[in-house]
């Protein structure tokens, strides 16, 4: 059994020099070997478009390694590895922010305190403007029920278009303005989280360092 394997050995060996002798001498500027999508590997003295950016290796004539082309990364891999750079690189320049802005943590929290309170002031403009709509939008649909379709006297006369664009604007004015709390809960909630990721980032530098 073990003559046999060296005998395979010694065959393979020799259809491998002769490979190698062979594509060497189709140019004599070297060789090149690569593996196919099989793993097959090959040896010739050009290389497949198909391989070409999936790495490959340089030979001399003679068959020894002289250069390793790794693989070229896909677009996806390249797009992905951009975007880490670009994270790595925002998380070095934050640190240094962290470091050269603060001495403490605690002036970290009393930023973040300030940003959180004028933004809860802007909401309670808000919450006041919503709620003085809410009082016209009342005396306008206490006027609309004198008129039809609103009220059930034969009389009644149909909606003024004054009084209904009233109460279209007043909508439209409530509308917005709960669009805009909305978005200053956002930004409450934004901020709380960004300080509370600054304090913590700076309580793990300063400890380290």
């Amino acid at each position: 059994m073990k003559t046999r394997h060296r005998l395979f050995v010694l065959a393979t060996s020799l259809v491998l020099a002769c490979t190698i002798a062979s594509a060497a001498s189709v140019k004599s500027g070297g060789l090149y070997k690569w593996t196919d999508k099989d793993g097959v590997v090959h040896y010739g003295d050009t290389i497949p478009p198909e391989y070409a950016a999936q790495g490959y290796e340089q030979l001399t004539k003679q068959g020894v390694p002289r250069r390793e082309v790794p693989r070229q990364p896909t677009k996806e891999e390249a797009d992905a590895a951009a975007r880490a750079a670009a994270e790595e690189k925002r998380r070095v320049d934050r640190d240094a922010f962290l470091l050269h802005s603060y001495t403490r943590w605690e002036e970290i929290a009393q930023l973040r305190d300030e940003r959180i309170a004028l933004i809860e002031s802007q909401m309670e403009l808000a919450r006041t403007s919503i709620a003085g709509t809410d009082q016209r939008l009342a005396a306008q649909q206490a006027r609309l029920r004198n008129f039809r379709p609103y009220s059930s006297s034969a009389n009644a006369q149909r909606v003024p278009d004054r009084l209904a664009a009233e109460v279209v604007r007043t909508m439209s004015e409530r509308r917005s303005m709960e669009t805009q709390l909305e978005k200053y809960e956002e930004d409450k909630a934004r901020q709380e989280a960004t300080f509370g990721a600054d304090i913590s980032r700076y309580k793990e530098l300063t400890k380290r360092n």
